[in-house]
């Protein structure tokens, strides 16, 4: 792994101390098309927050310059007090970053028990885990976490017969197995019946105390039960930050996204 960069001269200091995740002058640039063209975003520990915008607003390259899956073409990326500019997303994704995507990634042939110890740490490739067996402590971590998102009574089920609603929490929790600092979580309410919405802005809220995530959303009723810090963003910039109910009322907010 290449070393770590600490902060450098030039950044704000106190911004970087009391944000896990923090980017001043970013720039992504695909061939001249302009993804994203932020001056500052920030997201303290342990917050809850909320990205919202229309399609193509940059959202998910967002995330992706965050968890290094893209680089940026100008500015700087801090994660945890480090920065992780030039850093792979292997290496970033090792500092502490877990990333659920709208599609759930579970493994269908195996069971949720079998898909929790996956993702173990330390436990991460299947011939490992043939060979592996669990702790008495990371058991009952695992049950644990399957009965917050009542999936406890469904362990020794294979994945393949969950609902799509089961689906998303195995995978959540299958990150929150793994201990990471940052959760990146990308429409978790997508597809979900009106209880199963509910369990997960539930699910978040309790889990935002002891983790930082910034959820990608489109349905302004779960936004709305996540009562959180929302992000707007428009053509790759930041076009408004605040409360749910401040943001809506913005005129630009209201022209770009909401009143479409």
């Amino acid at each position: 792994m290449k070393p770590l960069l600490l902060a450098k001269p030039g950044v704000d200091l106190d911004k970087l101390q009391s944000n896990i995740v923090y980017l001043t002058d970013v720039k992504v640039d695909f061939d001249g098309f302009v993804a994203l063209n932020i001056k500052e975003f920030s997201v303290h520990f342990n917050e809850l927050r909320v990205v919202i915008g229309p399609n193509g607003a940059g959202k998910t390259t967002l995330c992706d310059v965050i968890s290094g899956k893209t680089k940026v073409t100008e500015g700087r990326v801090f994660f945890n007090l480090r920065e992780t500019t030039d850093l792979t997303d292997v290496e970033i994704a090792s500092l502490g970053i877990g990333r659920k995507f709208q599609t759930p990634t579970v493994f269908d042939s195996i069971t949720v028990y079998e898909n929790m110890e996956l993702a173990l740490p330390g436990r991460r490739g299947v011939f490992r885990n043939l060979w592996s067996n669990e702790t008495s402590d990371e058991r009952d971590r695992i049950f644990s976490i399957l009965k917050r998102v009542h999936l406890a009574d469904q362990a020794h089920r294979q994945a393949k017969y969950l609902s799509h609603g089961q689906r998303q929490w195995l995978e959540i929790s299958m990150l929150i197995v793994a201990s990471p600092k940052l959760l990146l979580v990308d429409e978790p309410a997508a597809g979900l019946t009106d209880k199963e919405t509910e369990l997960t802005a539930e699910l978040l809220l309790e889990l935002k105390g002891s983790h930082t995530i910034i959820v990608i959303e489109h349905d302004m009723d779960f936004v709305r039960r996540l009562n959180s810090r929302v992000t707007v963003l428009d053509n790759g910039q930041v076009l408004a930050d605040g409360t749910l109910d401040v943001v809506q009322k913005d005129p630009a907010v209201i022209e770009a996204y909401l009143g479409r």
